[in-house]
């Protein structure tokens, strides 16, 4: 975290300035992507960004990674002292966690519905557990907390100019399909660990089973039968990106260039996939760094274009309707939870 973007934020204090510094550096190491998206943001937001990605990213790499000297008991203690410290920050609004700081913080300073974090907590420890979903409804209801919560938890650092109710189905859809696009590259890896995303039904509807994406994984063999799966899982997919597009619009014009930009990016994962003849089981696909860095670029115009319209409008004495809190000290806030 640069101390120009931990002074917009009106954070002055050392322990959660080095908090925030801690969630940034996770981000920068494991979430490239968005990460990339993060800088498009005005300066002032990006901390709290990076202390809901932070604290989602160490969650994550509690119960997926894998080194085979983590035991399963291991792990779910690692969650448990997690959700223990989750609780005690949010509750008292601190934490000797710095990833937990951050969050308590941010959570404080956006008013964020504790019930996302508990979902979100819930659907980690489901991984814990659950190799495999029947359907695609039971795969929803899990990302309900493992992703829709996240772009929720989201909202209220990029606000909106409608009111946050109407954008949040929105967002929430956003959240599931930047994670299904994250399944559908990493079909491979969470085979390795025991997982499959993809929901049984659709499996069976064309004749795939555990045992066959096993065999393909391990012998560097495709099958027609697997092929026609993940491109039904892409379609899937890409439905789901329809579902939140909308909500870009929703957005306070300042943070629609970043939302933007993560949108075209996790979109090119599908991309990827089918260009590279949806191998999944055998490598991971990668959107091209020149077309990253394409992506970038007109993000970055478009957020130099917003902040000039954004200046217009006050220069006129219009205003913006936006729910993000200003730069500058911020007092508490009541917290109201979610039923």
């Amino acid at each position: 975290m640069t101390d120009r973007e931990l002074d917009a934020a009106g954070i002055t204090d050392a322990a959660l300035r080095t908090a925030y510094r801690h969630c940034r550096a996770l981000n920068a190491r494991h979430g490239r992507t968005y990460f990339l998206a993060t800088r498009l943001l005005p300066v002032e937001r990006r901390p709290a960004v990076h202390a809901l990605y932070g604290f989602a990213r160490w969650a994550d790499d509690i119960v997926d990674s894998l080194d085979p000297g983590i035991r399963a008991d291991q792990r779910g203690a690692a969650l448990a002292g997690l959700q223990e410290s989750l609780d005690e920050g949010l509750r008292g609004g601190h934490s000797p966690e710095p990833v937990v700081y951050a969050l308590a913080d941010t959570a404080r300073r956006y008013d964020i519905s504790h019930a996302y974090f508990r979902d979100f907590m819930t659907a980690m420890s489901a991984d814990l557990v659950v190799t495999d979903y029947p359907t695609y409804a039971d795969l929803r209801a899990y990302m309900h907390g493992s992703a829709a919560v996240i772009g929720l938890q989201m909202l209220p650092v990029l606000g909106t100019v409608v009111p946050r109710d109407e954008a949040a189905p929105h967002a929430a859809a956003l959240g599931v399909a930047f994670q299904l696009s994250n399944f559908l590259r990493d079909v491979g890896e969470d085979l390795d660990r025991g997982r499959v995303y993809l929901p049984a039904d659709l499996l069976h509807a064309y004749g795939v089973d555990r045992a066959l994406l096993r065999w393909s994984r391990d012998t560097g063999r495709t099958d027609a039968r697997v092929t026609a799966v993940l491109k039904e899982f892409e379609a899937l997919t890409r439905g789901v990106y329809r579902d939140a597009a909308p909500g870009l619009g929703m957005l306070d014009p300042v943070s629609r260039p970043c939302i933007r930009t993560a949108f075209v990016l996790y979109g090119g994962i599908l991309d990827a996939v089918a260009r590279d003849g949806y191998a999944v089981l055998h490598r991971r696909a990668v959107v091209p760094r020149r077309r990253r860095a394409v992506v970038a670029a007109d993000g970055l115009a478009r957020v130099v274009a917003a902040r000039l319209r954004a200046r217009g409008d006050l220069h006129r004495g219009g205003a913006v309707k936006a729910s993000p809190l200003p730069a500058g000290p911020v007092t508490p806030c009541v917290h109201q939870e979610a039923a």
